[in-house]
This record gives C-alpha cells, sequence and structure tokens, in this order.
C-alpha cells in the first residue's frame, strides 16, 4: 500500500502492474485490448490503474487471463466460476494447432478481424463450442492452416450434437442425416 498527497492508503494491485507490464512486453495497445476482451478504453484505463481496485468479474478475468495466455487463478481477485467450462474436441484440436504454429493467444488474435477477437477469446476459454457456422469456423480453420478435411469431423459431430440436442432422433432420421452430411462433403469437395 502506499498513500497518496491526501493522506489514504491506495491498494496498489499486483494484477494492475501485471497487466501494465503485459501490454508493453507484448506491444498491445489498450483499445486492442479493450476490444479483444470485450470492455470498453475507459475500462482497460481502470483496470490499469493501480489506485482503482482490479476487476474481480469472472468473465473478465477469464477473458484477460485468455489474451495474457496463464489461468485466471493466476489472479487473487479471481473467484472460480459456477458455470461449467466447455471442453469441446474441436476447440482443443484448434489449440493445439496454434501450439504448433507457435503462436501467442495475441499473434492469434491479431489476425482476426476487431469484431471477431472476443468470440475467439470466449471459444479459447471454454464459453463456447465449436461454431456451427461454416464459414466462421473456416476462416478460423484457415487462421490456423488447417485444412477443411482436418476441421470437418469436429464440425460434423457438433452439428450431430447440435441436431439431437434439438430433439431430433438420429437413428430413426439416420438416412437424412447421412444425406445432409453426404451434401456437405459435396459440396466442401471432401
Amino acid at each position: 500500500m502506499a498513500a497518496n498527497n491526501k493522506g489514504t492508503q491506495v491498494v496498489i494491485s499486483d494484477s494492475s502492474i501485471r497487466l501494465v507490464n503485459f501490454l508493453e512486453e507484448a506491444g498491445l495497445h489498450k483499445k486492442d485490448f479493450a476490444e479483444m476482451i470485450g470492455v470498453t478504453l475507459s475500462y482497460v484505463y481502470s483496470l490499469i490503474d493501480s489506485g482503482v481496485a482490479f476487476s474481480t468479474r469472472t468473465t473478465t478475468l477469464e477473458r484477460i487471463a485468455v489474451v495474457m495466455g496463464i489461468e485466471p487463478e493466476d489472479f487473487p481477485e479471481y473467484k472460480a466460476s459456477e458455470e461449467p467450462k466447455l471442453i469441446d474436441p474441436g476447440v482443443q484440436f484448434l489449440k493445439d494447432k496454434q501450439t504448433q504454429l507457435g503462436l501467442s493467444n495475441v499473434q492469434l488474435l491479431k489476425r482476426f478481424t476487431r469484431q471477431k477477437r472476443v468470440e475467439i477469446v470466449d471459444l479459447w476459454r471454454g464459453a463456447e463450442p465449436l461454431p456451427l457456422d461454416w464459414n466462421y469456423l473456416a476462416s478460423i480453420a484457415n487462421v490456423l492452416e488447417v485444412s477443411t478435411q482436418e476441421i470437418y469431423p469436429y464440425w460434423q459431430a457438433r452439428m450431430q450434437q447440435y441436431l439431437i440436442g434439438s430433439g431430433i432422433d438420429i437413428i430413426s432420421n439416420n438416412g437424412l442425416i447421412n444425406a445432409m452430411f453426404d451434401g456437405a462433403k459435396a459440396y466442401l469437395k471432401i
């Protein structure tokens, strides 16, 4: 703690200092960081202001941790989420490809449009499953140099999961489901 010129105590947050150091080391502009974690620029300024209490919002801390490439538990302010994390094999496959390419999360996020960055962060933190939208998924795969043949099985499994969750009996509709996936494969030239 340090005293300010009014004699009151100001709590200096290790998390704020850690974030400032990260932004400097990564050469990441505060505006870009704000877009990656889905907050306003003024909110980022409050995060790095050691005189302001660091965020305790679970979602925000998880997003910050993803961008920084650390675990959210590394922040003393973090309280484990009550919501279960999704374990999606397709997302894990993409994260493994990122590791093989040697890309940090910041390097990866900078390859996407500003509007898509927070969505990628949410995928990576286990808040969202593999996208059903093929064009969106293909854009992620393209950035990670993943072929259509490599990502398609994960998309098909995710689509089957979605259909089952929507109440479709895939066993009694087996012919229709197979025709749909055969059509998708033909369209994608797999």
